[in-house]
């Protein structure tokens, strides 16, 4: 009960900033849609489309408020556009009932229209540093709370995302979590204050722990791929070599038998019935995707066994387990190729800001974004390889944050018009902003 009352009063007091100031706006939606904290809640307000309210408040807040808003043209945001086009066509050709189309299309629309409008106001370094906190924060409880249930209970007992959300699942939680693992080291390189840097440094050391503690081995698999990139990135790499194998042992180490078992199946998937299962759905989604290679079966499709059923005899009809053939089977070849070129341009954006920013002072920071950035990437497309994620809300705000970062980098250098992010707040904020180190 007292939660609940505070959460109310947490929300009369943010509201208003909302309208005033809508970047708050995208702040709040942001944890609401990535930690969902009003599902930690008891009572009718755990149900209550608070993520909705917020947006809505959000776009009156841009109609009001004094603040400048220009759309921001980059590889990201147009791939972003040509994607919503895409499915938005394909929609039309759905072969299940609106019923069950109509609300997963709703959903999507709103992941993609709130990262664009999410981009229209990432004009500053400082609030591309603002969104990415809320982002770790808002994994980041999960993963202190999974490493440290992992520990308690000798991981004997699987770790769970929260109810009633896109993560739940144990192997949909672990992939978020190695996604957000990056991201906690970039807010580590770049915080000032030394107590920040060791409590985000044992976050990553108990996510890690939740990460194995989920018993997925799509994540297993994606953290073995993090950790040699996170590797890779570093400039220590000696230090954090000796660094990511000690975590990586102790944690593995740490496990249980059963645990151990469990991973063993990798080597030998052909006798598991669930990889077994796994790979009959992505055969369908193949067969799908081939009965309809423009539009694809359309949102939803995969799960009804009417459309399986018209498509040929014996298909199953769930959750594909994968987001290469999810997107592949709902949106057809055409869909797929633009929702992968999401990715690759937020990959070549962070490349460029690589080697655009390198070397130039008061840039560290987005090199180091950029590069933990790509390791979150990685992170997606491996361990998302064996999980239903294709429009995960989380990856594609990150991918957005990149795009606006290479902008603060061109500004920076001079090669971009400042009338593009008029009235906007400097590339560099202060140094004294919390958080933010000095450099």
């Amino acid at each position: 009960m007292l939660r609940t009352l505070f959460f109310f009063a947490e929300m009369t007091v943010l509201m208003p900033f909302v309208l005033a100031r809508p970047f708050a706006g995208i702040l709040l939606w942001s944890w609401f849609s990535f930690m969902n904290p009003h599902r930690l809640m008891w009572g009718p307000e755990s149900d209550m489309p608070w993520a909705m309210i917020v947006i809505c408040a959000t776009m009156v807040g841009c109609v009001v408020a004094r603040e400048p808003k220009r759309f921001p043209v980059n590889p990201v945001t147009i791939m972003i556009i040509l994607f919503i086009a895409m499915f938005s066509f394909g929609t039309i050709f759905a072969m299940a009932g609106s019923d069950e189309v109509l609300p997963k299309y709703t959903w999507v629309l709103k992941v993609y229209g709130v990262a664009l409008l999410t981009a229209a106001m990432l004009n500053s370094r400082l609030r591309i540093h603002a969104l990415i906190w809320v982002m770790v924060l808002s994994l980041a409880f999960f993963g202190i709370k999974g490493g440290g249930f992992t520990l308690l209970t000798g991981g004997t007992s699987r770790v769970w995302g929260p109810p009633g959300t896109m993560i739940t699942d144990n192997n949909h939680v672990g992939a978020a979590l190695l996604v957000c693992l990056p991201l906690m080291n970039y807010l580590r390189l770049q915080s000032a204050h030394r107590m920040i840097r060791l409590g985000l440094a044992a976050a990553m050391v108990l996510t890690t722990f939740a990460v194995v503690g989920t018993y997925s081995r799509g994540a297993l698999v994606g953290l073995v791929a993090v950790t040699l990139f996170l590797w890779m990135k570093s400039s220590k790499k000696l230090a954090s070599g000796i660094a990511i194998l000690a975590v990586a042992i102790a944690a593995l180490a740490f496990m249980p038998s059963q645990w151990g078992e469990r991973m063993n199946t990798i080597q030998t998937y052909e006798q598991d019935g669930s990889a077994e299962s796994r790979i009959q759905l992505w055969t369908d989604a193949w067969t799908m995707a081939i009965h309809r290679p423009l539009t694809g079966v359309g949102f939803s499709g995969t799960y009804s066994r009417n459309v399986a059923d018209r498509i040929a005899p014996g298909l199953m009809a769930r959750a594909i387990h994968s987001i290469y053939f999810e997107c592949l089977a709902e949106q057809g070849f055409p869909g797929f190729f633009i929702w992968l070129g999401i990715t690759v341009a937020g990959w070549i954006t962070a490349q460029r800001i690589i080697r655009e920013a390198k070397n130039t002072a008061g840039l560290e920071w987005a090199v180091d974004l950029a590069r933990m950035s790509q390791c979150s990437i990685i992170a997606y497309l491996t361990a998302g390889t064996f999980l239903s994620l294709s429009y995960w809300d989380f990856y594609f705000t990150m991918l957005v944050a990149i795009g606006a970062t290479r902008a603060q980098v061109l500004l920076t250098l001079g090669k971009a018009d400042r009338r593009t992010w008029a009235r906007a707040a400097p590339a560099q904020p202060p140094l004294a902003v919390p958080g933010i180190a000095a450099g």
